[in-house]
């Protein structure tokens, strides 16, 4: 087994990052290559002559083989110009902009309970395994983990919405304003997010805590003398919680970028709604510059998350 040094890691870590990211960018542009039509055919469809969206095909670049569309895409997006809309000539990071807002907020609230109440159930649970408390948990945890997110969020629109009259079913603000100024509105989507993410989370933190709770370590500490709760706190819980820290940060990409159902089901004006019209229009650029911040959110979490499990679990850190 080698070991190396915390810089070697780190540049390691830092170009399985990239790579990752120019694959996910390949394979978006590819995706999107491969889609009968264009941007140009989508946008004067019924509207124009074949001689016109040449024209326009040619003008936006579209003829041009796409190794060389693609490279001219990359080489600007490196030094952070992400392009245009092929559908308005809008700047596609003043269109993410816009929208990434309200896409992070809805993510950063469901990631806001999700952490807490993941090892929170988890470690009650754990340390009550096989009582009644972990049954419930646990039967709980099976049945939204057996849910799609779309069927959960129909489920609590049918209860809370439709049947309880207490939220609004589309979390739609009125014309001008944020989501915050009408608090309500992220109820529904929130707790579609959470509820789905959560079960997962809770089990992994459950099984961690169990086996953290029957080591030497916590064994020792408390033949010597050293409170319960301590004891929890210092070895069981730190322990418990490395198996679910890489699924956790997974979670939290999702929850941070890729709201993608949730959005769509509440008609919630996030990144969703952006994507899901530029790959009806074959906006490539739109497509793209999401599908990269997505990514890169999604890289960067799981690096957090390796060097969180390093911290809590001293020793792998030196293993490569």
């Amino acid at each position: 087994m080698s070991r190396t040094g915390p810089l070697a890691r780190a540049l390691r870590s830092l170009a399985g990052a990239v790579g990752t990211l120019l694959a996910a960018s390949l394979l978006v542009f590819g995706a999107t290559a491969l889609v009968p039509g264009d941007a140009a055919a989508a946008r004067l469809a019924g509207r124009a002559g074949p001689e016109r969206i040449a024209e326009l095909r040619h003008g936006l670049g579209l003829d041009q083989p796409w190794w060389q569309r693609y490279g001219h895409w990359l080489w600007h997006a490196v030094q952070g110009d992400l392009g245009t809309s092929y559908a308005n000539g809008t700047p596609v990071a003043d269109l993410i902009a816009a929208r990434a807002g309200n896409s992070l907020l809805l993510g950063a609230v469901a990631a806001a309970l999700l952490l807490p109440l993941s090892v929170g159930l988890g470690l009650w649970a754990g340390l009550r395994a096989g009582r009644a408390a972990d049954r419930l948990v646990s039967g709980a945890t099976l049945a939204l983990v057996s849910l799609p997110e779309f069927v959960t969020g129909t489920l609590l629109v049918l209860l809370l919405a439709v049947g309880l009259g207490w939220l609004p079913a589309v979390s739609l603000p009125s014309a001008g304003n944020s989501p915050l100024s009408q608090p309500e509105l992220l109820v529904l989507p929130v707790l579609t997010l959470v509820s789905v993410c959560l079960a997962q989370n809770v089990r992994l933190v459950r099984a961690g805590v169990i086996v953290a709770s029957a080591s030497d370590a916590a064994q020792a500490a408390r033949l010597g003398g050293v409170p319960e709760g301590r004891v929890v706190l210092r070895w069981v819980l730190p322990a418990g919680i490395v198996p679910a820290v890489p699924v956790m940060a997974r979670y939290l990409a999702h929850l941070l970028g890729g709201t993608l159902v949730a959005e769509t089901l509440f008609g919630y004006p996030g990144l969703a709604a952006a994507l899901v019209n530029a790959t009806a229009t074959r906006d490539t650029p739109v497509v793209l510059g999401i599908a990269l911040i997505v990514a890169t959110l999604t890289v960067m979490l799981n690096l957090l998350a390796d060097a969180l499990a390093g911290v809590l679990n001293p020793a792998a850190k030196n293993l490569s």
